[in-house]
């Protein structure tokens, strides 16, 4: 049993939040929900825990109606991007505050709480103020408050954004063995596609309040169900060009022309969308790879790897090279692409192939 959302739909003021949402959340599953700022994420997440209803559809938990039951009758844990904890009271009294409300014996609520606080790497802190804490601690206090019910539902809204990059990952990597041995609902919410992958589990890709694609992380990743889904859940987005396949070739008018790679052989004639991701693009040339020549748009040196804008054919791309390379705007740029890489999608926007393997 777990959480059903059946045909919810939000509209304020005349403008849609989220459109025909149909879901299944199952206890013990790691739930991602993924999609652009304004994708429908907080919306979908506060009509889940019952702040705000839908306008017409219906919410049920283990198989009971619970669309009109307020959060407060509901048992539900969220954890917000903001670190917020009383500022009064103690790390302790922080993470009991849910369990003092629900009037528990002061025996259990110390056993709750140390071992809620152990788990989460804080046990050492909990005589302190949050005022007291670096903004991890508190976003694991934040965290441990959250989780200490042992509710239904835990609801995490970009709980890591506001940290700095070493906390976000060290709690990244955390997250899924906190909830292991949970029975539990746990929807996470996110803009990053990593961190989506990292976390695993199942993904809902959101776009403009739809569901777009929902399935296991890494098939969503491997197997994009249309291009919506390949400019949400890929950062740089994929590539994507027209072209047509005829007569065992694919062509890219003014481009190139090459034999169909072996995962589109079985392609009908016509039109389609060419997907490349940009760490499948290459400057260097080989026997297997088509040219494309393009001009430098931008360069962005992000650590190890550098992200090259280039201008082909009048369509942006970007070419992901590892290492640090020095190129300017208006310089000429050879991408190559591995059509054995390559995604095609048909002229309704439908994946027609898939490269047999990809890395994430």
């Amino acid at each position: 049993m777990g959480l059903v959302l059946e045909g919810v739909n939000r509209t304020v003021d005349g403008e849609v939040f989220l459109s025909d949402i149909n879901l299944t959340f199952e206890r013990g599953e790691f739930n991602v929900l993924l999609g652009l700022t304004e994708a429908g994420k907080t919306t979908l997440m506060r009509i889940m825990a019952g702040l705000e209803p839908p306008n017409s559809g219906r919410v049920i938990e283990d198989g009971t109606d619970v669309t009109a039951v307020p959060v407060r009758k509901r048992s539900v844990g969220m954890v917000y991007q903001q670190f917020i904890n009383y500022p009064s009271l103690s790390v302790y009294d922080n993470i009991a505050s849910p369990l003092k409300l629900a009037k528990l014996s002061k025996a259990e609520i110390d056993r709750r709480v140390r071992t809620e606080a152990e788990r989460l790497g804080i046990d050492h802190l909990i005589d302190r103020l949050p005022s007291e804490l670096s903004g991890g601690q508190q976003q694991r206090c934040a965290m441990a408050r959250a989780l200490v019910r042992d509710a239904k539902l835990v609801l995490l809204d970009e709980p890591l954004v506001n940290l700095d990059y070493k906390l976000r990952e060290g709690l990244r990597s955390e997250l899924r063995n906190l909830f292991a041995d949970r029975d539990t609902v746990v929807v996470y919410a996110t803009t990053e596609p990593e961190e989506a992958l990292v976390l695993g589990g199942k993904t809902t890709v959101l776009h403009e309040g739809r569901v777009v694609q929902h399935g296991v992380t890494a098939e969503c990743y491997r197997h994009p169900a249309n291009t919506t889904v390949t400019q949400v859940f890929a950062d740089p987005p994929m590539n994507l060009m027209p072209v047509r396949v005829d007569d065992g070739q694919i062509h890219a008018e003014g481009l190139f022309s090459a034999p169909l790679p072996a995962h589109m052989r079985d392609l009908a004639a016509g039109s389609y969308t060419l997907g490349i991701r940009p760490h499948h693009l290459y400057a260097q040339a080989t026997d297997d790879r088509v040219a494309l020549a393009g001009e430098v748009e931008v360069a962005e040196i992000a650590g190890s790897v550098t992200y090259v804008h280039i201008e082909i054919n009048g369509r942006d791309w970007v070419v992901e090279e590892r290492g640090v390379h020095q190129v300017h705007p208006g310089d000429a740029f050879s991408a190559h692409i591995d059509l054995a890489r390559a995604y095609a999608f048909d002229g309704s926007d439908n994946l027609a192939a898939a490269p047999a393997s990809e890395r994430g």
